[in-house]
């Protein structure tokens, strides 16, 4: 049977959008602006979600209780300026309280499902506080655990979801309460088959609202964050760039993939299934406009972006025997996948191949990819090299293997700067390089002068 429900729209807002009771104040404004708003999605305020990953990662005592009195002030900041602060008051009072009793098990024992239980706390709170918001403002607003549709995998710290059982879960148990109310629930959080939490990784919350926009046919999703859309590269780095009006999803994608902080990588992907618009806005900037990102865009440029990806990790492993190269790689490739090591680029030789690592995705953000385990494997196989300290500088783009000159035009400009590695051919949307992590601002600076300016 099938319905044919009103559209709506899955509104997301991030870390700053949300970072004390001004930012949540402009944020409502926003949600209650526009009437098709029915789900809203937050991250945790601004801060707080690092905070929770340094008490899993155990610290000692007094620094523990430096960083939970630091959280509670944060909290407290908010819960002083609501009207009626006694009922959110306690309910965040007993999360604060599990905090600490998690902490102080992390500082005795560290694992992954620990630290995703610990960092969950982080959007419980925050959209405990924006339902109470949206309430003073006679909203009705209902407050809603994500990980009650957010089903995962058992990978703690960054989850791949259950697509078929989160769109079961949320037809049956979401849909009903968003067309009584206005539904709050928090991004980045799931749960696993027996019900553990688990997080999809850092940045997650957009990934969240895609997610839940594919399951119930949304018509837009709308990012809030702190930047008026999608530039042509991070303005902290070049001044100059500019805002991009329209993007496609593989543009987009690319970008995110490839370091820009404006989105999740995996956000586009339950997006793009369904062809749903996302539109990318400053919540504290409404009136600026934004990106949106969608399925065609008429005429795109050759060159639309450059992104940076740091805390990257050159492995270079090198047969250490005679032996046909497709034996050799079916061995190595291998045990990177038994072992579960995320690699997206990868160049390869007769005898060698170079893979990077990227250490910025799990909750934890530690770069603990390469286990004593994985190393002691991958030796009887082959000689290992370890190269850190590098950064991904990516061009992205339209066609660009096909394009005449294009490398030309990136090298001329990277002459002065030390390439690791060269990943071209494989996307039609990207042209990467790994530099030593010190040249990458610099690389970018001269990129975008030369090709986006």
């Amino acid at each position: 049977m099938t319905h044919n429900y009103p559209p709506f729209i899955v509104a997301k807002f991030g870390g700053t959008s949300v970072a004390d009771y001004d930012a949540m104040s402009r944020s409502a404004t926003l949600v209650l602006a526009d009437k098709n708003v029915r789900l809203v999605v937050l991250s945790a305020s601004a801060g707080v979600t690092n905070l929770l990953v340094e008490l899993a990662s155990g610290p000692e005592s007094r620094v523990r209780q430096d960083k939970i009195d630091t959280l509670r002030a944060l909290q407290q900041r908010i819960i002083s300026r609501l009207k009626q602060p006694e009922t959110v008051g306690r309910e965040i009072e007993r999360l604060l309280d599990n905090v600490a009793r998690l902490a102080a098990k992390a500082a005795e024992s560290r694992s992954a499902a620990l630290c995703d239980e610990l960092v969950s706390h982080g959007e419980l709170i925050s959209s405990l506080l924006f339902v109470e918001v949206l309430r003073e403002q006679q909203v009705e607003a209902q407050w809603f655990d994500a990980r009650k549709v957010i089903r995962t995998d058992d990978t703690y710290g960054c989850a791949v979801p259950a697509v078929s059982a989160i769109a079961a879960l949320a037809e049956n148990t979401l849909r009903p309460r968003m067309e009584q109310a206005l539904v709050v629930t928090q991004g980045f959080i799931g749960s696993d088959a027996a019900g553990h939490t688990t997080t999809l990784g850092r940045g997650g919350s957009d990934y969240t609202a895609s997610l839940l926009a594919e399951a119930l046919s949304a018509s837009r999703v709308d990012i809030w964050t702190d930047v008026a859309g999608i530039y042509t590269t991070d303005p902290r780095i070049v001044a100059r760039a500019k805002r991009i009006d329209t993007l496609s999803f593989a543009e987009a994608s690319e970008m995110a993939t490839l370091g820009a902080k404006v989105l999740h990588p995996a956000t586009l992907l339950p997006a793009m299934r369904k062809n749903i618009p996302v539109f990318v806005g400053a919540s504290n900037n409404a009136s600026a406009g934004g990106t949106l990102v969608c399925r065609d865009v008429p005429a795109p440029a050759r060159y639309r972006a450059l992104a940076v990806r740091r805390q990257q990790t050159l492995l270079t492993l090198t047969s250490l025997e005679a032996q046909p190269p497709h034996r050799f790689l079916a061995d190595i490739f291998g045990i990177l996948s038994r072992h579960e090591l995320a690699i997206d680029l990868v160049t390869t030789s007769e005898t060698s191949v170079a893979l990077i690592l990227n250490a910025t995705s799990a909750t934890s953000g530690e770069a603990d990819m390469l286990t004593s385990a994985l190393l002691t494997e991958l030796s009887s196989h082959c000689h290992i090299e370890v190269e850190t300290g590098l950064a991904l500088v990516s061009l992205i783009g339209n066609a660009l293997p096909q394009t005449e000159s294009v490398c030309k035009a990136v090298f001329a400009e990277l002459d002065a700067f030390p390439v690791r590695m060269i990943c071209h051919g494989a996307s039609r949307h990207a042209l990467c390089v790994l530099l030593p992590a010190q040249s990458a601002d610099g690389a970018v600076n001269a990129l975008h002068r030369s090709l986006l300016e």
